[in-house]
């Protein structure tokens, strides 16, 4: 089937002012790093058995002598932000970089992980702030949010019943994580907004392959708690065998959604210029290629930058890559995503001719720019370096 034209046109991402390295734990939580091994960041990233028996340990193997387990930075919330704050000022400025009024956006999908009230989520509020008249729902599938919410505004164009929908995905972890338990070293928080409309013949969305991950059930899961001052607080809990099962399934998913997408496409593997895959970890970029068997250098991994953003990582991936020139108009562009406890999804997309926000002074620094320590992460020979 032939469909018309339409797809991304802006982009824009927005990272909260916190820059916290592994320093923080090093000086703040000296016991915590040097017990590390018997918390719940390594027990979730360590081998099933002693010796790796998978693609996933394989590529992990190398990160087990460092405690941080390749994390080197995370954007995390400052005095002030918060999730809509941030996705305020990246839907601002994708409307901006695609040159459209408020009044022209017919439609907002919002996806955050997770909102400060729970429900009804920000949609609402966010469009209250950017002053739109038009339709606003919220939307979840955890880490896939991007690509689902990116497959459903598609849709919605492709059939007439919208013109211009504005997606706005954020992910603010850290405001489910104690300081104190080493998985907040995996996770990071941003924001990023794109708009959807009709692009030039032949660009734009091709297919789309997702596929539900229900093998992932009872792996993460969020427990309400109360803090010292009798708050009631939502907090990630990761489950017992969730080690055994990521890497277990992390390769079956990959390869059902991607060639699943290519194949709908009718292109092949060697066409496409720019892979956007998940980077949930430092190795998985790394896993992608060699699982699919394609290069590296046909990828982007921004996990020592910003760690692990959930939903954000396909549209700051594909940000990146364009801001770097890894990625031209025309050029066919493959992005992948998985979320624990909700869907994989894998879509290939003709690049159009889109538009940047202007870069801040925190993603002018990646890639190019890396700390020694993010430099030790990307070679070959990994050090311990806790």
């Amino acid at each position: 089937m032939i469909y018309p034209p339409v797809g991304i046109r802006s982009i824009a991402v927005n990272f909260p002012s916190v820059v916290r390295t592994n320093d923080y734990w090093r000086k703040n939580y000296p016991d915590l790093v040097a017990t590390a091994e018997q918390k719940s960041l390594s027990k979730v990233f360590s081998p099933g058995d002693s010796i790796p028996t998978n693609e996933f340990e394989l590529k992990m193997s190398p990160y087990l002598k460092d405690p941080f387990r390749g994390t080197v930075e995370r954007r995390i919330l400052g005095p002030g932000e918060s999730s809509l704050t941030l996705e305020y000022g990246a839907a601002r400025d994708a409307l901006a970089a695609a040159k459209l009024s408020p009044e022209e956006v017919d439609l907002m999908i919002v996806a955050s992980l997770w909102p400060e009230n729970i429900l009804p989520g920000n949609a609402a509020f966010l469009a209250a702030q950017l002053d739109l008249r038009g339709a606003a729902w919220n939307l979840d599938s955890t880490c896939s949010n991007a690509v689902v919410a990116l497959q459903n505004a598609t849709a919605l164009v492709r059939t007439g019943e919208y013109r211009n929908v504005l997606v706005v995905v954020s992910c603010t972890y850290s405001r489910f994580t104690d300081e104190n338990d080493t998985l907040s070293w995996f996770f990071g928080d941003g924001a990023g907004a794109f708009v959807v409309g009709a692009l030039k013949q032949n660009q734009g969305i091709i297919s789309t392959k997702i596929v539900n991950t229900c093998a992932t059930c009872d792996t993460f899961y969020n427990e309400f708690t109360t803090d010292a001052e009798g708050n009631v607080r939502m907090l990630i809990r990761a489950g017992k065998h969730t080690n055994k099962v990521l890497s277990e399934t992390a390769v079956n998913y990959l390869r059902e959604c991607c060639l699943g997408a290519i194949a709908a496409a009718g292109v092949t593997l060697e066409q496409i210029q720019f892979c956007a895959f998940n980077t949930p970890t430092a190795w998985y970029s790394s896993l992608c290629t060699e699982a699919l068997g394609i290069q590296q250098e046909r990828t982007i991994n921004l996990y020592p930058q910003y760690a692990n953003i959930g939903p954000m990582l396909p549209i700051a991936n594909l940000y990146h890559g364009a801001q770097l020139g890894k990625i031209h108009e025309n050029d066919l562009v493959l992005v992948y995503s998985i979320g624990s406890v909700s869907n994989a999804a894998a879509t290939v997309m003709r690049w159009g001719n889109v538009a940047l926000s202007p870069a801040d002074k925190f993603t002018t620094r990646v890639p190019g720019c890396l700390s020694q320590e993010a430099k030790k992460l990307h070679s070959p020979s990994i050090t311990n370096i806790g």
